[in-house]
């Protein structure tokens, strides 16, 4: 789920839910940086022109690029719509082991304005890539979105949640599940002042991702980099 273009770059900073600081490596901020060098790359992109497209500061930009930027939840997903790739190409570190296990306590969580989201696995079958995410949404603001990529499921566990996709609006409560296209504009929203709890999982066709950790060379960046 994607940030208003409007909030691009704004929103609530990714934080960890292990004490102490997470390793550049391993963190959503040095991951993040190295993914999106390479998928700039290859989509042929200045820093300038990718500023000009999602809306971002450049230096915002070359903050992320550096390792050195705190990512939000809209600045992500911002950068996953205008560059046409999944959100888990920007995110993902290392491919799965054959078992995954994810610890509550050691994942970092991707925070928006009223969603908090932790990514917990993605899966190739076929023609299909799937991205699991526990998914909280907040009471202190509404997730807009302007649309991406994808098909949007969400599998609500605890609470109550209005969902808006393009026209229709629908209230949620646990064990409810919604679907649409996630290029239709649509939102989040709490109800009855407690937070929800829920499953979301991103499904895109495997020609949109750009099998980042299979390159085998790394194209150069244009000059204005």
């Amino acid at each position: 789920m994607n940030g208003s273009e409007e909030s691009v770059g704004g929103g609530v900073a990714v934080t960890s839910e292990v004490g102490g600081s997470v390793p550049a490596a391993e963190s959503v901020r040095g991951v993040l940086a190295a993914n999106l060098k390479r998928v700039r790359a290859q989509r042929g992109l200045s820093l300038s022109e990718l500023s000009r497209r999602a809306g971002i500061g450049k230096a915002t930009l070359s903050q992320l690029e550096s390792g050195a930027g705190n990512p939000t939840l809209e600045t992500v997903l911002g950068l996953s719509r205008v560059l046409g790739v999944p959100i888990s190409d920007l995110v993902e570190g290392r491919p799965a082991d054959e078992v995954t296990v994810v610890r509550a306590a050691e994942a970092e969580v991707l925070s928006g304005r009223g969603v908090d989201l932790r990514l917990l696995r993605r899966t190739e079958a076929g023609d299909v890539v799937f991205e699991v995410y526990d998914q909280q949404v907040r009471t202190d603001g509404t997730q807009i979105s302007g649309g991406h990529i994808g098909t949007e499921h969400t599998i609500v566990q605890a609470g109550r949640l209005r969902v808006r996709a393009g026209r229709r609006e629908v209230e949620l409560g646990p064990g409810d599940y919604v679907g649409f296209d996630a290029a239709l504009p649509h939102s989040y929203t709490a109800l009855g002042g407690e937070p929800v709890r829920s499953v979301l999982l991103l499904q895109y066709r495997a020609e949109q991702r750009l099998h980042l950790a299979d390159a085998a060379e790394e194209p150069a960046l244009r000059p204005d980099h």
